[in-house]
């Protein structure tokens, strides 16, 4: 059976780091997509005479007359970074979705511990609404880790460090791994590299893992010898895109 799609006109473009853009959509149909923070579409398209599609978080909270935003970061002669940067505002695209479990579960009251490398951070993007709904009855904690490697490269750094100031219970930090020094809510070395100072504990924190597989596949063997179950480890692999 065909896989259903549904067509989204690109509302606007923009550059969120000097190499990531960001693509806003709203569904051309006129229908809201009903989906859940943390979950992903499928962006079709032909690449030399061929169907296929590419898998992107969707960045933006689920909310009424909100766009679909998503962020796609370039792989070099990749056909969906030529199809994806080549678009423009009132360009349509066919999509499909919304799918994934890499979403806020029912959790009793805990720590979330939300990791993501690269544009692997969207997702928690989408999740801040809800976790402020989590956080405004005092019973849970959030630390938020992003890795990238440079300054410059930092994703929605204004919106986690804007929820980071006005809730108490969330810290965000920004885990450069190549830059020489550091300045505000930032640290040095990768994002797994931090986890000894945050003195886990696996009876009180639930982590969430997302995007480069190396970091991922790392930070799991750590946190298991640390007496965290897969169960309690939450993941979503962003893999290397095909050409």
């Amino acid at each position: 059976m065909a896989l259903k799609t549904f067509p989204l006109v690109v509302e606007r473009t923009s550059m969120i780091t000097p190499s990531v853009l960001e693509l806003a959509f709203r569904r051309a149909d006129g229908e809201e997509l009903a989906y859940v923070a943390g979950q992903f579409l499928n962006i079709h398209f032909e690449a030399d005479g061929k169907a296929t599609h590419r898998s992107y978080s969707i960045a933006s909270a689920p909310r009424d007359g909100g766009t679909l935003d998503i962020a796609v970061a370039p792989v070099e002669g990749g056909r969906a970074t030529r199809y994806l940067f080549g678009l423009k505002p009132g360009d349509e695209v066919n999509a499909s979705g919304p799918f994934g479990r890499f979403v806020l579960r029912d959790d009793p009251p805990c720590r979330y511990v939300l990791v993501g490398t690269g544009t692997g951070i969207t997702p928690y993007r989408a999740m801040l609404p809800g976790l402020a709904d989590r956080l405004e009855g005092g019973e849970y904690t959030v630390e938020l880790l992003m890795g990238v490697q440079y300054r410059k490269d930092k994703l929605y750094h204004a919106d986690f460090e804007e929820f980071d100031e006005t809730h108490e219970e969330f810290s965000y930090r920004a885990c450069l791994s190549q830059e020489a020094q550091c300045e505000g809510a930032e640290v040095s070395g990768y994002v797994q590299n931090q986890f000894d100072g945050l003195k886990l504990n696996p009876e009180n924190d639930v982590i969430y893992l997302c995007g480069n597989p190396d970091m991922i596949d790392n930070a799991v063997e750590l946190l298991k010898e640390k007496g965290f179950e897969l169960k309690q480890l939450r993941r979503e692999k962003y893999l290397p895109a095909r050409s």
